[in-house]
Parts: C-alpha cells; structure tokens; sequence
C-alpha cells in the first residue's frame, strides 16, 4: 500500500514557468520584494512581514480603491484585526473589472441548469444587466447598509443580484431553495431584508419542485421585506398572488439603461452575511467585508487556483454554501463561470465529467464525497471524455482520501493538479490548499496558504513540529469575519474563535502539518471522541471503512458512558449486502489495524441513510447529542435529508442505546 509521502502529481517546466505562481515570483523580483528560491522561502516571508505582503497582492492582482488604504494592516490584535484603514472602494466594481476592454465580449457567465435552457453572458450584457437591477433596488427604497436575501438557485440572476446589491452598498446573503420556510427564516429573519430574491422552483435529479407555496408562506413572516423579486427558473410556474411580487423580467426591463453606482464605502463595509451549518440551533450569522474578501480571494484564486483571463471555472455548490460566494469572485480574474443548478449524478454520475469535455473547463471544483461516489462507481472519466483542456480539480467539504488520490490519478488524469483545500464558512476561504508549483502527495493537502500563519497546536497552546493538533492561525487574515450579525459587544464572536487560545483564531479542526510542508485534516475538533482520554479525529475511521465496498457511507459519534465514550459507528450498505458476521469482523479488523484498537466501535449498526449539512457534510453533532439524551438535536432545516435522524434514532432505540 502506498504512503501519504507518495507523489502522485508533480509540475511539468512548462506549467511551472507558465503559471500565476511562478509569475508572481518573477514580478516580486523585479519590483524589488525580494527573490524566493522556493515556496516556503516565499511562505515564510507572507507571514513574517504582513504589510509588504498583502501590498504586493494588491498591487499584482490590480485590485482597485476610489481612495486607496493608507496601509494594508492597521490595528493587528485578534479579534479586531484593520485591513485596509482609509480605504474607500467598492466589492462589485472589482469583481466587474473585465466589463470594459478586451474581456468586455467574452463569456462572463454560463448558467446550465436540469429545468431550463442553458444561459450565456459576457461581461458587458453582465454590467448592463447589474445598473438595471440596481435601479430597481434603488427604487424600492434600498440604501446602504441594507440587506439584499436570495432562495435562489446557483445561476446568472443570483450573480446579477448580488452585484446589483454590492454596488450600492447593499448586503446581500443567500440560501438555496431547498430549504424549508423554517430553515430559511431562522437565516433571513435574523437579518431583516429589505428585497427578496426567489426561484419560483427548480430541478434536480430529474423532478422539478414548485415554490410558489413556500414563498407567499415565508414572504408573509418577513415583515420587512417591500418586494419579492421572483426568477422564472421553473418556466411557466409563474409568481405567488399578491402586490409584493414583481417578476425579474420586470424588474429589468424598467431600468434597463442605468449603469451601477459602485458606491465607494470603507474597506470594512459589510458585503455578505453567511451562515454556520445551524445543526445546533439557529445558524450564526457571519459578516464579512467587502476589502478583506477581495484581497483573500484575489490571492487564492489568481495564485494558489492559477485562474485567470481565459480560464474556464465550473464549482458544483448551491447558494447556501461558502463556496458560491468563493465562485462568484472568480469574475475578478477575467475568466468565464460557469454555473450549475441540478444533481451532480443526474441522470447519472458522468454528467458533471461530460460537462467539463463538452465546455473545455479548465478548473472544476467538488466535493470530497462526489470524487469518492465516483470512485465507489468505478468510473473512468479520463476514458470516456476528452478532459486535455483541465488543469485543477478543487475538492473540498471533509477530508479527502487517500484512495480517492489514487482514483482520481488512475482514472481521470496524471496531468491534472488535483487541489485539496480547507478553511469555511468562518474565513469564507482557505487556510491551506492548491498550489500549482507543488506536487501532489498522496492524502496531503498540498501546503499552507499564503499570508496565512497556520499551526497545529497542542491543548496547552504549544505549536506542534508534527503530530496532530488543533488548526491554528496565528496572525489576523483579511477575510476573517468582522463580526456577527446582533453581536454589538463582540462576544458571540470572541466566543466562537478565540477563547481556546487567547489572541489565536481556534478552528476547530484537526490537523498534522507534514515535513514536506502539506497538511493532513483529521475532521472536526468539536466532533471529537475520547474512548479512554485518547482523543480521535472521526476521520480516521472513515478513511477505513469508507474503501471497503460493501460500505456505501458511514458516520461516526462518541456515546457517554460512566464517564467515558463508546465510538458508535453508524453505516449504509451498498445495494445487495447486509451487515453480516463476516463483514463486521472485516470492518473492525480493518479499523484495528490500520487505525488503532482505540479505534474500534463498540457497536456497529447498519442505517438506511446519513444526515448531511445542505453544504455536503456529516452531521456528527446532531447524532451525537441524540446519543448523549437530548430529545431535540438540532436546526433539522439546515438538513438535505432530515428524515435520516428519525430513522437513527429509532433504530438507536430498538439497538439499546437509547431510551424510547
């Protein structure tokens, strides 16, 4: 079996001397910086001397400020970090930057979607089309400061809305259709929108679900909301009765000709309010700034994605995760964007791989749980479509498996730099990820960001040199949030990341930094067992029992008993097998082995599905507080299927792990 020190990608000369990395060397060079003969050379200059470089990003990216920031790092205590004192610039002005000049006629945006005609845009139909929406907004009323809400699917109005709303000096916020009404106001009802944004429907695994019902329901408990602007994504659906809805054709084409304000506002000026996976109650509401967002996601996408002018970038992500957000920065590089709203396995598994041939993607980005469901189907894209114009693959959502390295490097490309990143919602971004003068080794994230001041740190704050610990950053980020949303004294914030370590933002997962300089994410911090005192990340155990193939998925929880933790491993079957003696013994003697007899269940217990987050990840927390007794476990709303938990705790029941 090969080790995570195998490398399974490394750098041809002419990507190294062709990329945005290497670029970027050579710029810093002439521009009198310094010269970096590799990249943690490069990496410990991003973090021991801030100011120059966070000024070079801004400068080589050519981000742009109506009033430019007297530095790039005023106050630098955390929580209270300053990003760009002085500063007066504008998000949306950024991000449309290629509407003028020899970009101007070029794709901005293709939005495919299962229940409606494929969308093409350039850049310069993408400008006309945000100056008309913000003068509807403008219309309605809305001024600075006031929050823009979408239910809205992964396509070109989104993108229109959310420019629309940046320009003026709005904040926008979104959330996918899929959500309930409850899920949906315990979001936007915290943050009173001015407008709404909505899909009347959408498709997805070839059914089309009508929301005419859920927006009259929902529009009725948002008192503040003056209009609901409704996308004809489900056509001939239509709107909800009632003087408050206005169709998106309308609410263009009466201000088609306005150009977008670009209002100029301070570098802090809220942009986006997202949300925490709400799984333990209602979802916190986290602001980010429009300053520090541009300058984090300029750097990630144009150094460590190599995405630019060009380029063609399709990410598989709904509007209620990060990663949209992460998307829709991309229009700052020059490069195309594609969108897609639907199933990523509809009508089958290939479909996002024939996409990528037919549309010649240069960039894709998933899930970890997609690559591994294309592994377990045994699939071979790289000889069944014609993949030559791929570069990256960005996967995120849960650590990325070994196995899932080997898959994706025999059977869709040797060629292609497969990108392991982690950050989240908190960042809106990364802390360690791709980098395309790097190779790639098996089961590593490939390196620490830029800029960013990553550890592994013990339990008494002590930085590791290996071994693993709690994910750390030590130095502020520019896209740490600036606050949370009714949190006037700071302290919810202060609460979530940093009272751990004082002055250092705890994450809350595990991670071992490697030698080589990659990074390994061992799962959550907070999902953590502790059999015996010995803590245990549960992504060791999934990395074992998830390449077993009669395993379709599994998760894994702590259970409180006498003052210690039983690990409680819950699994589904592939289609056909049954949790046999013989399979049980497999998967603890695999766990045993490979793991450590720490390790091992106490009890094993095949279930019919597993809850997921809308975003695509485990919900450890929800089960686990069923186990420790709490009748109600969670935001049920923030599930794709919270059906899965009824049945868990029934069968948790009729188990003997739970009282009826």
């Amino acid at each position: 079996m090969t080790t995570s020190d195998e490398i399974l990608w490394t750098p041809g000369n002419a990507q190294l001397q062709d990329s945005r990395m290497a670029d970027y060397l050579r710029w810093l060079a002439a521009e009198g910086y310094g010269s970096f003969d590799d990249y943690a050379s490069l990496h410990a200059w991003s973090i021991s001397d801030l100011e120059a470089f966070w000024k070079s990003i801004w400068r080589y990216c050519g981000l742009s400020a109506e009033t430019a920031p007297r530095a790039m790092l005023g106050k630098r205590d955390m929580p209270g970090a300053e990003w760009l004192p002085g500063a007066r610039l504008n998000f949306a002005a950024n991000l449309l930057r290629h509407a003028q000049g020899e970009n101007a006629d070029r794709e901005a945006i293709v939005a495919v979607a299962e229940c409606r005609p494929t969308l093409r845009k350039t850049y310069r139909e993408l400008h006309a089309d945000v100056g008309a929406f913000e003068g509807f907004l403008r219309a309605q009323g809305v001024k600075t400061g006031d929050r823009v809400a979408g239910l809205v699917a992964n396509g070109y109005e989104t993108m229109v809305a959310m420019l629309a709303t940046t320009s003026l000096g709005a904040i926008w916020s979104s959330a996918s259709p899929d959500f309930g009404t409850e899920a949906t106001h315990d979001r936007f009802g915290q943050i009173e929108p001015t407008i709404l944004v909505a899909v009347n429907g959408y498709g997805f695994g070839g059914k089309t679900f009508n929301r005419l019902e859920q927006l009259q329901t929902l529009a009725g408990r948002l008192d503040t909301v003056r209009k609901v602007v409704v996308v004809d994504q489900l056509p001939g659906t239509g709107l909800p009765d009632g003087d408050r809805f206005v169709a998106w054709d309308d609410a263009l084409s009466a201000h088609q000709g306005e150009e977008p304000s670009f209002t100029p506002l301070p570098a802090d000026h809220p942009v986006y309010i997202l949300y925490s996976s709400g799984t333990t109650g209602k979802p916190k509401c986290i602001v980010h700034g429009a300053g520090g967002l541009l300058l984090n996601h300029a750097k990630e996408l144009i150094l460590h994605g190599d995405v630019g002018p060009g380029d063609r970038f399709l990410y598989f992500t709904t509007c209620g995760w990060m990663m949209w957000n992460w998307q829709a920065s991309v229009l700052l590089t020059g490069a195309s964007v594609m969108t897609y709203d639907g199933s990523p396995a509809y009508p089958d598994l290939g479909m996002l791989w024939r996409l990528i041939d037919s549309e010649n993607l240069t960039h894709f980005g998933t899930s970890a749980r997609f690559l591994a469901g294309c592994r377990k189907r045994e699939l071979t894209p790289g000889k069944t479509e014609n993949l030559d114009h791929l570069r990256v693959v960005f996967s995120t959502g849960s650590p990325l498996l070994p196995e899932d390295y080997d898959w994706f490097y025999d059977n869709v490309s040797r060629e292609i730099l497969l990108g392991s990143i982690a950050g989240g919602t908190d960042i809106c971004g990364c802390f360690v990820g791709s980098n395309p003068m790097l190779p790639v080794r098996r089961g590593e994230i490939q390196c620490r960001l830029l800029g960013v001041d990553a550890v592994a740190y013990s339990p008494d704050g002590q930085a590791l040199e290996d071994g693993r610990g709690e994910l750390v950053c030590r130095q502020p980020l520019p896209s740490m949030p600036v606050g949370f949303w009714q949190d006037a004294d700071g302290a919810r914030y202060r609460g979530a990341y940093f009272e751990t370590f004082e002055g250092v933002w705890a994450h809350g997962d595990f991670v071992r930094f490697t030698p080589s300089g990659g990074a390994i994410i061992y799962g959550r911090s907070d999902a953590t067992l502790n059999p015996g005192g010995v803590r245990i990340g549960t992504a060791e155990i999934y990395r074992q029992v998830e390449t077993i193939e009669a395993i379709a998925d599994s998760l894994v929880v702590g259970r409180p008993v006498d003052g210690d933790v039983e690990v409680v491993l819950l699994v589904t079957l592939a289609q056909g097998e049954s949790l046999t003696p013989a399979l049980r013994k497999l998967i603890r003697d695999r766990i045993r082995s490979n793991a450590s007899p720490r390790h091992v269940p106490s009890h094993l217990i095949a279930v019919n599905d597993i809850p997921y987050t809308r975003s695509g990840k485990k919900v450890e927390i929800a089960v686990a507080r069923l186990l420790q007794g709490e009748k109600d476990p969670g935001n049920l709303g923030a599930l794709t299927n919270p059906e899965s938990l009824a049945h868990i705790r029934e069968t948790l029941i009729a188990e003997g792990l739970l009282d009826g």
